[in-house]
């Protein structure tokens, strides 16, 4: 019996939930970040540190995770991450030497969050759709918005009334209870359960490469797209460039942006509000950019996100010497609703270059490298605060990369493989002339 044809969009909804849960769980470390110095008194390198080891650990476990995505489907994966996030969680309440840190918030936290965050969806969900792909990941990726207004402000309210380590636990079982059940729920190809791409119930057997139609490179096109020849091109290189650069950028100032905020002279409460209305406003923002990638086309949201970072950064430079409300307005919306339309289109322009049945291991190993800049991003901000006592170089450092990113993107070139829905008629036209 056929299911029915709207569901991938059940497929959007679960990983809606997912995302707003699994990513905001790891975003809370920068809710954490204060109060662990004050308890312990480190240095912020060595607290930052278990943010990026986790990132590399991760980073390392991606071409694994794209093989296993490949071979065993999303709900292996799924629940791997649910299992290592909530573990990590639960287990920080006991944290007491730097090595504890590491591995429950860095190792087990950061282990769970590729399965369960921005990665592990990209390497499944675009599968669901070709038409409407950038909507559908901006829709499902917009439940980090939802997640970090509900759950990032609870969390910091729930620090306040008891302590970080409570607050861990919490999280913990919150991971366990609401995501184990629903992520049983996915399947990695509509081809697995009777369906196609975008909910058609009438097109062609056409798996994972789309309507023919929006092919602007056959040659390109018609490979059967492998890890080994995939890196041997100059176009994943340019992606892994243009990525690394963004996610350095990301979370340069995702992680350390509450302590910065209430060193000069925010109250902890207007930082941690400021951590969730980012994820917020990007909800209209991701979603207004997924549509206008189909509509033009891949880079330019890339690059207007790359845009929405350097504005982020130059803000909080500027916040420094004139710490006022205007200004920390525009470093949330620039951030959020401009920076985050990466989501919306970092699964798509993989897929559009390399898809096929090998697209979960390219997409893995991109991965691999992405996350070393996501890594790298929060130790060396801290490393170059500790060094120099201000932020001010690290954000300079951030803001520089994210010009290098938008470069990037545009010679990987997705453009000149697969036209995006809007832009498809150019080509039919081409072909009829």
């Amino acid at each position: 019996m056929r299911l029915p044809f709207f569901y991938g969009w059940i497929i959007v909804a679960v990983v809606f939930v997912t995302m707003a849960i699994g990513v905001n769980a790891r975003t809370a470390f920068s809710l954490l970040f204060p109060p662990i110095l004050h308890d312990f008194g480190w240095e912020r390198g060595v607290v930052a540190g278990a943010f990026s080891f986790g990132f590399l650990v991760s980073a390392a476990v991606s071409p694994i995770l794209g093989w296993l995505m490949d071979r065993r489907g999303p709900k292996v994966v799924m629940e791997l991450g649910v299992v290592l996030m909530g573990a990590g969680l639960l287990l920080a309440a006991y944290v007491t030497q730097p090595w504890h840190l590491y591995v429950t918030l860095g190792v087990l936290v950061g282990g769970g969050s590729i399965c369960l965050g921005y990665t592990g969806q990209s390497l499944f969900l675009p599968n669901w759709f070709v038409r409407r792909r950038g909507l559908a990941l901006s829709i499902a990726f917009a439940g980090v918005g939802v997640g970090s207004i509900v759950l990032l402000p609870w969390m910091q309210s729930f620090m306040d009334r008891t302590d970080w380590r409570t607050a861990c636990w919490m999280l913990g079982v919150v991971v366990l209870v609401v995501l184990a059940p629903l992520n049983l729920l996915l399947w990695r190809r509509p081809e697995d359960l009777g369906l196609q791409p975008d909910g058609d119930s009438n097109a062609p057997n056409t798996g994972t490469t789309g309507p023919a139609s929006n092919v602007v490179d056959p040659a390109w096109a018609a490979v059967d797209w492998t890890l080994a020849r995939a890196v041997r091109t100059s176009r994943f290189w340019w992606i892994a460039v243009a990525y690394v650069s963004g996610l350095y950028a990301w979370y340069a100032v995702q992680v350390h942006q509450t302590q910065y905020l209430v060193e000069i002279g925010f109250t902890t409460s207007d930082a941690a509000w400021a951590l969730g209305f980012v994820s917020l406003v990007a909800i209209p923002g991701q979603i207004a950019l997924g549509y206008i990638s189909d509509r033009i086309g891949r880079e330019w949201v890339w690059t207007v996100a790359c845009l929405g970072f350097v504005i982020c950064f130059l803000a909080l430079i500027a916040l420094e010497h004139t710490p006022s409300p205007v200004l920390l307005w525009l470093m949330v919306v620039a951030q959020g609703a401009l920076g985050y339309g990466f989501t919306s289109v970092m699964g798509a322009i993989v897929a559009e270059i390399f898809q096929g049945r090998h697209y979960g291991s390219i997409f893995g190993v991109v991965m691999l490298l992405m996350i070393g800049g996501g890594a790298a991003g929060p130790w060396l901000t801290g490393v170059i605060h500790d060094e120099t006592g201000s932020y001010a170089l690290g954000f300079w450092i951030g803001a520089a990369l994210s010009v290098i990113s938008a470069i990037t993107i545009w010679f990987a070139a997705p453009r000149k493989v697969r036209a995006v829905a809007g832009q498809v008629h150019r080509i039919v036209r081409a072909k009829a002339a």
